[in-house]
């Protein structure tokens, strides 16, 4: 067993197999909770409204306007830059108190005697410049009629195991699933995983709604998961 181990952390990063969502529930034996079922999702997405000052407000009405006008036109890379960076400026999911945001980060682990390598599309973790050490949070885009590649979801799944063997803890670990302008929201604790329904970010109640429940997130992180 340990020399399998050592063979496996061996392969190349750059290896890696396109998983598919009811794969890893299959080979990893998950639980998929559909909404609101735990109480940390529940905790979540309890939420009011955002109070934004002046400049704020001119990034949102602006944002939003702009995804509503062009979004149907977007690939991956337009919808991350144009949209979604803004969207986590108004969530707060700014740098501080030693985490970092990264984009396009590969992270890898050995996971019940499997390799898992993945490209994290967006993660917040504990690091020092490009070196990151604890990821609380990560998200997946996923662009279903321009190129797609993947599963968003089996990404995301694969990020949280990761994470799991990193952090080598027990806390829950938060993240998004994004379809074009569908943002589902995502907790993870041990085996278990529950989803939000989806909400829409081209419905600006919703989009508001989306933005509180990152705030929401990143007091969680900062009160609760930050040894």
């Amino acid at each position: 067993m340990a020399k399998r181990r050592k063979n496996i952390a061996e392969e190349d990063e750059s290896v890696s197999k396109n998983w598919k969502e009811g794969e890893l529930i299959e080979t990893f034996k998950l639980n998929r909770i559909n909404k609101y079922q735990t109480p940390l999702m529940q905790e979540w997405l309890e939420v009011s409204m955002p109070v934004f000052d002046a400049f704020e407000q001119v990034l949102f009405d602006r944002t939003y306007e702009k995804g509503m006008d062009n979004m149907s036109g977007w690939n991956e890379e337009d919808l991350k830059m144009k949209f979604i960076t803004h969207i986590l400026d108004l969530g707060h999911f700014y740098d501080e108190g030693g985490v970092i945001g990264y984009f396009d980060k590969t992270i890898s682990a050995v996971v019940e005697d499997t390799k898992l390598t993945v490209k994290s599309d967006f993660m917040m973790a504990k690091g020092i410049l490009d070196a990151y050490e604890t990821p609380f949070f990560h998200f997946q885009e996923y662009k279903p009629y321009k190129n797609p590649s993947g599963d968003s979801m089996a990404q995301l799944l694969e990020a949280f195991m990761i994470a799991q063997v990193k952090n080598k803890n027990e806390k829950p670990l938060y993240g998004l699933e994004i379809m074009r302008e569908n943002w589902i929201f995502v907790v993870m604790e041990n085996k278990n995983y529950c989803i939000s329904e989806s909400f829409s970010a081209l419905k600006k109640e919703e989009l508001l709604k989306i933005i509180s429940v990152l705030r929401k997130f990143k007091h969680i992180l900062m009160n609760r998961l930050l040894d």
